[in-house]
């Protein structure tokens, strides 16, 4: 996995003072290198530069980035950060039509493709990337993103042209890019956060190039064009056969994303999502003599304050060692103290360059350090939830009933610390409702389809849109930081549009969370994991990281100093942190209440200072 950057414009002749200019790449690669510790690399040309950090793990000898390949008298370059699960194949059908390759990359699989088929390539390709590609012959930058969105991609138009980076940061650090947020980006911080609208970049004049589009540049300006996306139609298989279905197009992605010439692990939590990938990926690596590496994740004396509630039913450590017992992996267990948590709140902040999913995201950065220090490459149990409907939300009444974002549908929490200039100022509730009933609105509707599923099918794209985006950021910001890649089997774009169109008395068969997904994993899992009552990823639930939170929003209301004080009102912030907390109601999602609110807030002050953001009208 890597880290791209660049930019392109026509005012120009960037070769006129390239020092300038391979310096700014240099920069642009330095702010991400994280991204990319094993190489780095630049490409200049007269209205054109790309630049790359590259974490080897496919063609580890000969795939240097940026690559050009020169074809018939047209050059074309590429920067690219991913993973295309389907290369061999596409290789395979390239070297019939008489190509020949030079190295056994991805990398030269995508740009000997596009040199073939034009940016119709990315239809073909089974993958997780974002990636850049010049072609001089034209003098046009495209831009590309995969369908689901797990590889990030930023832009902004500057200087009379176009930059892009896979972070934010890769922006701030070209040459007079002001780190500037408008009403518009408060909204998003505190009527939507930390979700985000996709397609905007929160900060202002940042976009982000959404998922299952690609971007084309040139000197008649940009297009953004979409090249995927879900699509509505009758279900006709059979219960049997849908889960026949179901079963080999999950198989067939955690075989296909075990491609890699390093070593891989999974992450393991004892629920159905990450067991299941789990116990495809050691029976594949039992067939080589091999052995699969895991982790689990925790706080450290968790068992001693944990709290079983509606969202958070059961611990997962007795599932997580029932599957290493059955599958007999190397398995870690991984601890996070309070105090460790509470540190990472602030780096992970600097890994989304945005104020982000408090200690929820915090613990995740923490722990993929660790597994970075013995591995590169991991395999996840994200996006099931999302894509067979898993979470409360799919089945709860007031979630239908709502007119809101159903993670989210009490804005009291996310306005009540806010002094009364800024909740007059800032329309939080108008904004989040336009944004929900935007994505509503482009829900791809089934004619003929009941009220009631065509209500399913609406909150399914707002997961797919919005909640499951969020997720996905978070993995990647998280395990890239420390140069660590994380793979979602479960994102697949086959397993998105076929499961997509299954009725939801198919997903959830007499009533059963994830009926489908369960059933299609029956032969990989012991039944006790395979129905065990969903839990999700752990939290803290220490008094003492409750403690620390309250200590340093104290301070910092005492204080007065800081730019977080000029938002919050500092009697509303000091009766909320008197009140008992309320692990009951989340303002986001299952996991982000009392305590996440205010580690959020304080990831806002820290953001606010470190980026030295100037707030515009």
């Amino acid at each position: 996995m890597c880290g791209i950057a660049g930019f392109c414009g026509y005012k120009n002749n960037y070769l006129e003072n390239s020092g300038k200019w391979i310096t700014v790449l240099q920069k642009m690669n330095q702010v991400q290198q994280h991204r990319g510790p094993d190489e780095n690399g630049t490409y200049l040309t007269s209205h054109c530069g790309l630049a790359h950090v590259r974490l080897s793990i496919i063609d580890l000898v000969s795939g240097k980035q940026p690559m050009t390949r020169k074809r018939e008298g047209r050059t074309c370059t590429i920067s690219y950060n991913g993973e295309i699960y389907n290369m061999k194949e596409i290789r395979k059908e390239l070297e019939k039509k008489g190509v020949h390759f030079e190295t056994t990359s991805d990398t030269e699989v995508i740009l000997a493709g596009y040199q073939r088929y034009g940016v119709d390539i990315v239809n073909r390709l089974n993958g997780i990337f974002a990636f850049a590609i010049w072609d001089a012959w034209k003098e046009q930058l495209y831009l590309f993103r995969d369908r689901s969105g797990i590889k990030p991609l930023f832009y902004s138009f500057q200087d009379g042209g176009i930059i892009f980076s896979s972070e934010i940061k890769g922006l701030l650090s070209y040459p007079g890019m002001k780190a500037c947020v408008d009403r518009e980006g408060l909204c998003e911080v505190f009527g939507l956060g930390p979700a985000k609208t996709y397609g905007k970049g929160v900060f202002q004049n940042v976009k982000e190039l959404r998922p299952g589009c690609y971007l084309e540049y040139s000197i008649n300006g940009a297009k953004e064009r979409c090249y995927w996306q879900v699509q509505s139609k009758p279900h006709e298989e059979s219960y049997e056969d849908t889960v026949e279905h179901t079963a080999w197009l999950v198989e067939d992605a955690v075989k296909k994303q075990m491609l890699s010439d390093v070593p891989i692990c999974t992450f393991l939590s004892g629920g159905v999502d990450s067991s299941l990938v789990t116990a495809i990926c050691n029976e594949e690596l039992k067939k080589q003599g091999k052995q699969l590496t895991t982790y689990s994740f925790d706080f450290t004396d968790n068992q001693i304050n944990f709290k079983s509630n509606a969202f958070q039913p059961t611990q997962d450590r007795p599932f997580v060692e029932q599957m290493v017992d059955f599958l007999g992996t190397d398995h870690h267990f991984l601890e996070c103290n309070y105090v460790e948590l509470y540190d990472d709140l602030f780096e992970a902040v600097d890994a989304r360059d945005l104020p982000c999913m408090a200690d929820v995201e915090s613990s995740m950065l923490y722990f993929c350090r660790k597994v970075a220090k013995r591995n590169k490459v991991t395999l996840t149990g994200e996006c099931a939830d999302e894509i067979f409907g898993g979470y409360p939300w799919f089945h709860k009444k007031e979630c239908f009933d709502a007119n809101s974002f159903p993670w989210s549908m009490d804005m009291e929490p996310r306005t009540m610390l806010l002094n009364d200039e800024v909740k007059h100022a800032l329309p939080l509730e108008e904004y989040a409702r336009a944004a929900y009933e935007k994505t509503i609105a482009e829900t791809p509707i089934l004619e003929g389809e009941a009220p009631e599923e065509k209500r399913r099918r609406g909150i399914a794209y707002l997961n797919l849109k919005w909640f499951m985006q969020t997720l996905l950021d978070r993995m990647d910001r998280t395990s890239m930081r420390s140069g660590l890649e994380a793979r979602v089997p479960f994102a697949d774009h086959r397993i998105i549009e076929y499961v997509w169109n299954v009725p939801w008395e198919m997903k959830c068969k007499n009533g059963v969370v994830k009926g489908l997904l369960r059933a299609a994993g029956e032969k990989h899992l012991p039944y006790d994991v395979l129905y065990r009552k969903k839990s999700p990823y752990p939290k803290t639930y220490d008094p003492a990281y409750e403690k620390l939170l309250r200590d340093n929003m104290r301070q910092l209301m005492e204080d007065g100093t800081d730019p977080i004080c000029q938002l919050l009102d500092r009697k509303k912030v000091m009766t909320f942190m008197e009140s008992p907390t309320d692990y009951g109601k989340p303002f986001y999602g299952q996991l982000m209440a009392g305590p996440q609110l205010l580690a959020y807030m304080i990831q806002v002050n820290y953001w606010l200072k470190k980026y030295k953001i100037e707030i515009v009208s």
